[in-house]
């Protein structure tokens, strides 16, 4: 079983935003629609009115150089 995910797991978020998302365009995404993914993610588990801009710019970040740097 893996360690649930909370907002201060941004990096695991943006691996698991970017596996459900695939075919996402990163320049389309909006932070309303991170933070709705993440709380849909199976094994989110923490209080959704903790989160701030800067935490869904961290996943988007993170997310962003995960792609940016995998070798399709």
């Amino acid at each position: 079983m893996t360690d649930p995910l909370n907002w201060e797991s941004t990096f695991a978020i943006a691996l698991a935003l970017k596996s459900r998302h695939p075919q996402a365009d990163l320049a389309n995404v909006s932070l309303g629609d991170i933070y709705t993914w993440t709380l849909a993610l199976e094994g989110f588990d923490d209080d959704p009115a903790l989160v701030n801009d800067e935490i869904l710019s961290a996943i988007y970040q993170d997310w962003f150089e995960e792609t940016l740097n995998d070798p399709k």
